[in-house]
């Protein structure tokens, strides 16, 4: 079957996915001079949820209840995979936009739509355009517009989850906005950092309750030790999820 699923994305789900992927990028661009807030999220909501039907990777998601629809969140992820990507664009059902590496930006048709629908790229080689980088992410969170980022700056080289970075912890104190933590699992068995292609396995995605940095923490808290609390309370809730985790 791993040979019959192997063929089957190499000459049907790649191009069909390359089609789709080309149509939803023109889409997004045409669509951003009218309507960035629509056009910016909903062509790219549609392509993650196809990307996920067409290579046949089952997604669920659990805590839903927990958004409150129209609050401005920054969601922190954990990073097990590219298709990390997928699963969220497709399935958190909130509109966002994603803190991502600049690298990203210069995909054909792909980094034109990012820039198109106002997705913040990040330069971690400068300091100065990271922090202009943030800067623009800030702008960006209003009217119940959210930010996706993960925080471990890069994919899990073990499934495992890695120590988290400063900046999207840093947005929240500083506009006062609820840290959304979301843990996946799954992704790291569909395409680990050493895979060259997908494999077939289920996607859990745990939506967990908001942590308002500014009333659920005591004042006299400095931020480091507020995103210490943070990342403790991530690790847990990775640990619980992984116990349940679907395996072949």
């Amino acid at each position: 079957m791993k040979h019959i699923y192997l063929l089957y994305q190499i000459f049907i789900a790649l191009p069909v996915m390359l089609v789709i992927t080309i149509v939803a990028a023109i889409t997004c661009l045409i669509g951003c001079i009218f309507d960035n807030r629509f056009w910016g999220y909903w062509p790219g909501m549609i392509w993650g949820r196809l990307f996920c039907h067409i290579f046949l990777i089952p997604v669920h998601i659990d805590g839903k209840e927990n958004i409150t629809p129209g609050q401005s969140y920054v969601v922190v992820a954990n990073h097990q995979s590219f298709f990390d990507i997928f699963a969220l664009y497709g399935h958190i059902g909130i509109n966002f936009k994603w803190l991502m590496k600049k690298e990203i930006g210069r995909i054909p048709f792909v980094g034109w739509a990012c820039k198109a629908a106002g997705h913040v790229c990040i330069d971690r080689a400068s300091a100065m355009r990271s922090y202009e980088s943030l800067n623009k992410a800030k702008r960006q969170l209003s009217d119940g517009m959210s930010v996706i980022i993960f925080p471990e700056g890069t994919r899990t080289p073990d499934g495992k989850l890695h120590q988290f970075k400063r900046g999207s912890f840093q947005i929240a104190a500083d506009l006062g906005l609820p840290v959304l933590p979301v843990t996946i699992n799954g992704c790291y068995q569909v395409m680990s950092r050493h895979d060259w292609h997908v494999n077939r396995h289920c996607v859990s995605i745990t939506v967990h309750k908001p942590i308002d940095m500014t009333c659920s923490m005591p004042s006299n808290m400095e931020t480091t030790q507020r995103i210490a609390l943070l990342r403790q309370t991530a690790q847990a809730a990775q640990q619980s999820v992984e116990d349940g985790l679907i395996t072949d």
